[in-house]
C-alpha cells in the first residue's frame, strides 16, 4: 500500500509540475523470429528542419570541443536524421543498432574543462559516436560506462535554451539502454525490458509511474493527455497489446499506430505548458531487415530506405535526402539521395 501511495504521489507530481521541455516518445517492438522495430516521434514547438543522410564507414571525426576533444574513425555506416543539419538526432547503423535523442529537462552534464584531463564530446555528436563505433547495445554500454569522455552541451542556435537530452539505443536482439546525465553523473539503464522512453521525469521515475498503471487494465482506462508520463503509459500498454507477428507489413503498421497514438496533433501547443509540443516527424527502424522509415507530418507520404541499396564502403560519398522543405517523396527513396558535402556538427 505504501509503494502504491508513493507511485500515485509521483504520478500526480509529474503531471502538475511545470517543466519547460519538448516532448518525444520512443518505443521498441520485439516480435517472433527476430522481428525488432524501434519507433520514435519528434515533438517540438517550432519547425525543426530534418534531412536524411547516408554516412559511410571511415569518416574521421572529432568531438568538436576544441583541443581537448576525442577523435575517432567511423567503423560502421549509418542512416541518420539530422536536425538543422548540425546534429544527428535519430538513426540506425548497418548493424541494426538504433539511437534516438529525446529531451530531458533534468539533465545536468559533468563539468568540462577545455584544458582539463578529461576529453569532451559535443552533444550534437553523442548519437553519431554510438552509431559509428558499436554493433550492439552491450558493446556501447561497456564502452560508455568507462566514461572516457564527458558530453558537452551548449545553447541551441538561435534560442535561449540550453540543450538537455538523454539517449536511448536498441539492437536487433531486442536489447535496450538509456543514458542520462543526472547531477553531473552518467546513469545507464540497461535491460531488454526497457522498451519505452519519453521525456520528464528521469527514466527511473518513469518506470515507477508505469508500475502504478500496470495495476489498472488498459482496456478499461489509460491516461490520455499529451504529457510525457501519460505517453509513457500508453506506449507501454499498446506496444505489448498489438499482435506479435513476424509479418513485417503487419508489425510495421502496428508500430506506426502506436507511435502515432503517442504523438501530438500539429498545431497543438500551450504557452503555459511548453512540454506539450506538436509532433513534427516520426521514424521507424526495422532492425531485422535494415530498413529506415521516415514520416513528415506535413507530407502525407512515408519514405523509406533499404540499406541493401546503399553504399556504406569507406570512401563512398556522403549522400543527403532533403526533407526540410517538405519535398515530396514516396516509398523506397534510396535513388533520390544526392551526393552532398557532409554537414558540420555543432560544437563549442
Amino acid at each position: 500500500m505504501r509503494l502504491l501511495s508513493q507511485a500515485i504521489l509521483l504520478l500526480t507530481a509529474s503531471l502538475l509540475i511545470y517543466q519547460p521541455v519538448h516532448s518525444c516518445t520512443r518505443v521498441v517492438y520485439t516480435g517472433p523470429n527476430g522481428t525488432v522495430l524501434t519507433a520514435r516521434s519528434m515533438d517540438w514547438r517550432e519547425e525543426i528542419p530534418a534531412n536524411l543522410w547516408v554516412l559511410p564507414r571511415g569518416i574521421a571525426r572529432t568531438g568538436e570541443v576544441g583541443m581537448n576533444t576525442i577523435s575517432w574513425k567511423s567503423k560502421y555506416g549509418s542512416v541518420i536524421t539530422s536536425s538543422w543539419d548540425i546534429a544527428s538526432t535519430d538513426g540506425m547503423n548497418e548493424k541494426g543498432l538504433v539511437g534516438n535523442l529525446l529531451w530531458l529537462a533534468e539533465s545536468q552534464y559533468a563539468k568540462f574543462e577545455k584544458n582539463g584531463k578529461v576529453k569532451g564530446l559535443a552533444i550534437s555528436l553523442w548519437l553519431q559516436y554510438v552509431l559509428d563505433n558499436f554493433a550492439t547495445v552491450a558493446e556501447a554500454v561497456d564502452d560508455l560506462q568507462k566514461e572516457k569522455f564527458v558530453v558537452v552541451s551548449d545553447m541551441i542556435p538561435g534560442s535561449d535554451q540550453f540543450a538537455t537530452i538523454h539517449l536511448s539505443i536498441s539492437d536487433p536482439s531486442g536489447d535496450n539502454a538509456i543514458f542520462e546525465y543526472i547531477n553531473g553523473k552518467l546513469v545507464i539503464h540497461h535491460s531488454k525490458e526497457y522498451h519505452v522512453m519519453t521525456n520528464s521525469p528521469v527514466f527511473e521515475e518513469q518506470l515507477a509511474i508505469n508500475q502504478y498503471w500496470k495495476n489498472i487494465p488498459g482496456t478499461i482506462m489509460l491516461p490520455g493527455t499529451n504529457r510525457a508520463a501519460d505517453r509513457f503509459v500508453r506506449a507501454s500498454y499498446y506496444i505489448n497489446a498489438i499482435p506479435q507477428t513476424d509479418n513485417t507489413r503487419v508489425a510495421l503498421a502496428s508500430v506506426f499506430g502506436v507511435i502515432r497514438n503517442c504523438s501530438v496533433p500539429l498545431g497543438i501547443s500551450s504557452p503555459t505548458e511548453p512540454n506539450i509540443s506538436s509532433t513534427r516527424w516520426r521514424t521507424v527502424s526495422d532492425q531485422k531487415n535494415l530498413v529506415y522509415y521516415f514520416e513528415n507530418v506535413l507530407n502525407p507520404n512515408v519514405v523509406w530506405v533499404e540499406f541493401s541499396k546503399l553504399d556504406f564502403k569507406e570512401n563512398a560519398p556522403v549522400k543527403k535526402l532533403s526533407l526540410q522543405n517538405n519535398e515530396n517523396y514516396s516509398g523506397e527513396s534510396s535513388k533520390s539521395f544526392q551526393v552532398t558535402k557532409p554537414f558540420k556538427f555543432m560544437g563549442l
